[in-house]
This record gives structure tokens, sequence and C-alpha cells, in this order.
């Protein structure tokens, strides 16, 4: 497969990713915003914080507001995370490789990005939770036609890595925002209030559900335990790695357990490690620690991914992409476009 489709497949599902975890991120404020006790504070910074771009946000808007967060989340044609930029990217990758991918997989990539495209900005914060299950909706569709429709080659399983890598970045972003941000005092731990937000948490990686089936109680670490190390739930970071590694063991060829190139090696290591972790591990490193960390390894992962299988020559020095990438904001795509 050429480098030049590869890219464009993996990146596709990556930008679709991305959209539907940012209306994930914005919808789960929304909520919590209607759960709160009448008198809090409504707390739209930890939306930006989680971006990396904040200082990008105070130059261009100032004030944080709810109007400005989402405008800025969802509609800023200008800002290259938006939903509405994430979706434009996709479309156009899309748009690239057109006779690869299946005709319902850039009907349905097309009709998400006109959806949003579409979508009035400004409109009453109480109609936007429609538009943001919408697009969790489109996101869930593309991804099932594309499972329906594409031939399970090479360029499937680069897709499926893409959306894997993205979804592992997002979930750490999340959690790492709720644990050091969104709580307004030491006091409230333990509390109604302190319930509430978790449970937002929870329900912003749709895993409410899942978690109580198997949890009655929401506590930090047993929330913080079923989205890093769960095996089995589809948004946990452990999962997502356990099956993006599975995918590039396909296009390679290389048996598990084993690898031949540093993209391999990288991923390998990354979720080897996470196999021996225990949350207590984790929580003894500190929690903001250890996904700090994790941030800029899933980094690497996407850096040698590049270099290994997308870059026409190999870069002259190994570490020199992960040096501008920030452990708070995933640039990635930035270093490979530009």
């Amino acid at each position: 497969m050429l480098s030049r489709v590869a890219d464009s497949i993996y990146w596709l599902n990556r930008y679709v990713e991305r959209a539907e975890n940012i209306a994930r991120f914005v919808d789960a404020n929304l909520n919590l915003i209607l759960d709160s006790p009448v008198g809090m504070e409504q707390q739209w910074d930890p939306l930006v914080k989680i971006t990396g771009d904040l200082p990008v946000f105070q130059e261009r808007y100032g004030e944080i507001s709810a109007e400005n967060v989402i405008h800025f989340l969802t509609f800023d044609s200008e800002y290259p995370h938006s939903i509405l930029s994430c979706l434009q990217e996709a479309r156009e990758n899309a748009r690239s490789i057109r006779e690869i991918i299946s005709s319902e997989m850039w009907e349905q990539v097309n009709a998400f990005y006109m959806m949003v495209k579409d979508a009035a900005p400004g409109q009453p914060l109480a109609t936007l939770h429609d538009l943001f299950t919408e697009v969790k909706l489109a996101s869930h569709l593309f991804a099932g036609v594309m499972d329906a429709t594409m031939t399970h080659n090479e360029g499937w399983h680069f897709g499926q890595i893409g959306r894997l890598l993205e979804r592992a970045d997002k979930t750490s972003r999340i959690l790492d925002v709720k644990y050091f941000i969104l709580l307004p005092s030491v006091q409230d731990v333990g509390t109604t209030l302190d319930e509430i937000q978790w449970m937002a948490l929870l329900r912003s990686a749709s895993a409410y559900e899942m978690y109580r089936k198997c949890q009655h109680r929401i506590t930090p670490k047993n929330v913080a335990e079923f989205l890093v190390l769960d095996a089995s739930f589809p948004r946990s970071i452990r999962f997502c790695l356990l099956r993006g590694e599975r995918s590039l063991h396909q296009i390679t060829g290389t048996p598990p357990g084993t690898w031949r190139d540093p993209a391999e090696r990288a991923l390998g290591r990354l979720r080897s490690e996470l196999e021996y972790l225990t949350i207590e591990d984790i929580f003894d490193t500190g929690l903001h620690e250890f996904l700090n960390t994790l941030q800029k390894q899933l980094n690497h992962v996407g850096d040698r991914i590049f270099a290994t299988y997308f870059a026409l020559e190999p870069p002259e020095d190994n570490g020199s992409l992960m040096r501008q990438i920030s452990p708070l904001s995933s640039q990635t795509q930035v270093l490979i476009r530009s």
C-alpha cells in the first residue's frame, strides 16, 4: 500500500474520532451544569485546558464563557481542533482516496461534515445537546459503515490504529482534567458534587452503564481503573492499545509478542506496561503524573508510526518530533502536515 494512502486512511479515522470526542467533552459539561446545585459556578475553562490550546483561546476570545468555548471547540473553522475543522480535514483525506474507500464511507463523512457546517452557531445551549448527540451517532455510523463496506486489509487496519490511538489519548485527557481541575476543593471529595462530576466523566466516555454493571460505588480509584486498565470496555486505554497493536501486527505480519520496527516496539512496549500495572501503582505514582507520561508515550507511538510507514524519508533525528509535542496538546497531525 502507498504510504500516502495509508496516511490518509489513518488520519481520516483519527479526525472523525477526534470530532466525536470533542462533542463528548462539551456535551458532558452541559449535562454537568444541569445536574449541579443551583448557584454553582459554571466551569468551561477545563474544556479549553484539555486541548492544551488555552493561550490560543485567550488570544482570540479573551473571556472564557459558555458561548465562546462552545464556538471555539465546535464551529471555529480557524481552530484546527474544532469539530468543524476536524471533519473538514477528514473529508479532505477521504476525497484524496475515494478510489480506495467505499462510496458509502465517502457519502457518510461528507454528510457528517455538512451536518455540522449547516448547524447554526450561537443557538441556545439547551438545543446543543441534540447536535452533539448527532455528532456522536454520525461518528459511530461512519465506523460501522467502514467495518461493513471496506475490505479488512492493510488500509482498514491503519484506520483502526488511527481511531484507537486518538480514543486512548482523549480518554486520558478527560480523566486528567477531572481529577485535577474540575473539583472545586479538597473538602468536596466524596460529596454528592464529587459523585456527580465522576458520573459526568463516565457519561462523556459512554461508560456509565458499563461501569455500573461491574461496580456499585463510584470512587476515583474504581473509575480510573475502569477507564485506564479495563481490557473489555472499548473506550478504555488498555483496550485501545490491545486492539491497536493487534491491527499493527496484522499489517506487518509479525507474530504477537515480537517486533521488527520502531512503531511495533513503541506500541508493544506501552501496551505491555499497562498489562502489568495495577491501579495502586498508578495512584502511588500520582494519577496526573501517570497520565502526563502516558500522553507523551502515545504521541511517541504516533511519531514512530509516521516515521516508519508514512514518511517519505526517515527523520534525521529520531527524537526531533517528540521534543516538539506538548504532553497537554496532541500536535502530531500538525507535524505530519507541515
